[in-house]
């Protein structure tokens, strides 16, 4: 019993020495603009990326698709390492080179033993400076990524979001798919790649972060030597901002009754990724859960939505999500469903989305708090993901926010914040909706859109 309490006490005492006791965020400006912060750990390996400002919201109609083009040839050679010889110098390091486009950043990282970090500077430099782009490797690629277009269209989950943006950002750069489209990809030719990196692979646009065992120091003389390109670098101060994208209430549907199963989503505007209204939204997430049939626990889950899902057996999964950018975002909700419950799985929802906006309770809250801590504090597990959060808190807020500051605003929501939050953004909102399979039950859109407020007399 007595080692049980120690072990207990101990328990609560590293959750606070945990968030104290995180190494401090060094952050280094250089000349050209391009930001270098680091976190040190006593950790034989270390992860370096680059985050950049750059992805399909800068893209038009005719280019949407050259970054997720560009991102598959940053891994074909350079200009110092054509061909294979770049992935051979990764390789005899001993490391692994990855990277992702999303819809407004772009990255790439390496993680490796912490003694290579100098080369692993050289070697990113490389990529976003001299990226070959051989026509070559542009036509073996281009192979490739229209096979990856087809195994991303069996992802019905993944086309259904793509829909919610399409419908949600109807006309406007955000409308628009991460890959682009099969016909784009077909035509860009490597003027287009070649003009996409010049103009959004610039040092003001970049976070070049690092996590494990590495010096700050040495670690922003290594940039200083290699991120020195005179086409790296504005001839102005500013950072051309993202173009203006306005949400639109409405719907898509892509009725397929050959289909299974129904993959439905609904969301309302979110606020911009700095706004402090997120904390507040996440927790209320969090109050709905996620759910998905094979989860142990049935009807006797803690969240009230995935009691019902599995008590009336009303849909397959679902899940929550808060999606944001720059100015504007996401707040919805996805599930999957058979055909003869979209209705009722709807209506359960949205009494949901309601409930938070007129009766959410304490208990709830500080349930949602809970798990939000519990998130949080996975964050630190291994370097790739502390050095992923580095670049993209630098890239989104201008600093990495300590876990210390999120805590305290996660701390700070009671019931009445996530009442009053969750009123501004849902209660009586025109929400965009996507459906794709077997959705002949999904009700009329006015219909739905009544769903938005509850009339009580």
């Amino acid at each position: 019993a007595a080692l049980l309490t120690l072990t207990r006490k101990r328990g609560v005492a590293t959750y606070a020495q945990t968030l104290q006791n995180i190494p401090e965020t060094q952050v280094t400006t250089l000349e050209n603009g391009l930001r270098v912060g680091s976190e040190e750990s006593n950790q034989p390996t270390c992860t370096v990326g680059l985050w950049i400002e750059a992805g399909s919201r800068y893209e038009d109609a005719k280019t949407n698709g050259a970054g997720f083009f560009v991102e598959h040839m940053a891994f074909k050679g350079t200009k110092k390492h054509p061909g294979l010889a770049f992935e051979k110098e990764v390789e005899s390091l001993g490391a692994h080179l990855s990277g992702y486009t999303s819809r407004q950043q772009t990255a790439f990282y390496i993680k490796a033993l912490s003694k290579d970090m100098p080369k692993v500077v050289e070697l990113l430099s490389d990529l976003v400076q001299n990226c070959a782009l051989e026509d070559s490797q542009i036509e073996k690629e281009r192979g490739v990524i229209l096979q990856e277009l087809k195994e991303m269209d069996s992802s019905l989950a993944d086309v259904t979001l793509d829909y919610l943006h399409a419908t949600a950002y109807q006309g406007t750069a955000l409308a628009h798919t991460v890959e682009g489209t099969t016909e784009n990809i077909k035509r860009l030719t490597r003027a287009d790649l070649a003009s996409y990196v010049d103009t959004y692979f610039k040092a003001p646009r970049m976070v070049l972060a690092a996590a494990g065992g590495i010096s700050h120091r040495e670690l922003v003389d290594a940039a200083k030597q290699h991120f020195t390109g005179a086409s790296f670098t504005y001839k102005g101060d500013s950072v051309p901002a993202p173009p203006r994208c306005r949400f639109t209430g409405s719907e898509i549907r892509a009725r397929d009754d050959a289909l299974p199963l129904a993959h439905i989503a609904l969301a309302v505007e979110g606020p911009g990724w700095a706004d402090p209204d997120n904390v507040v939204l996440n927790v209320a997430n969090a109050i709905i859960g996620r759910y998905d049939r094979t989860f142990g626990g049935g009807k006797n889950q803690s969240s009230r939505l995935a009691t019902l899902a599995a008590e009336h057996h009303l849909c397959h999964s679902f899940e929550p999500f808060n999606t944001s950018y720059s100015d504007t975002g996401l707040f919805g909700f996805h599930f999957i469903s058979d055909p003869l419950s979209i209705d009722d799985m709807m209506f359960c929802a949205q009494g949901e989305w309601m409930r938070l906006c007129t009766s959410a309770t304490e208990s709830e809250v500080t349930r949602a708090k809970n798990y939000l801590r519990n998130a949080m504090v996975a964050q630190l597990d291994g370097t790739t993901r502390v050095c992923e959060n580095i670049g993209s808190h630098l890239l989104h807020y201008g600093r990495r926010i300590p876990l210390e500051e999120w805590d305290a605003r996660i701390s700070a929501v009671d019931a009445r914040m996530v009442r009053d939050v969750c009123s501004k953004y849902i209660y009586d909102k025109c929400p965009a909706i996507a459906a794709v399979g077997p959705i002949e039950q999904l009700l009329d859109y006015n219909r739905i859109r009544s769903g938005m407020y509850w009339v009580r007399l």
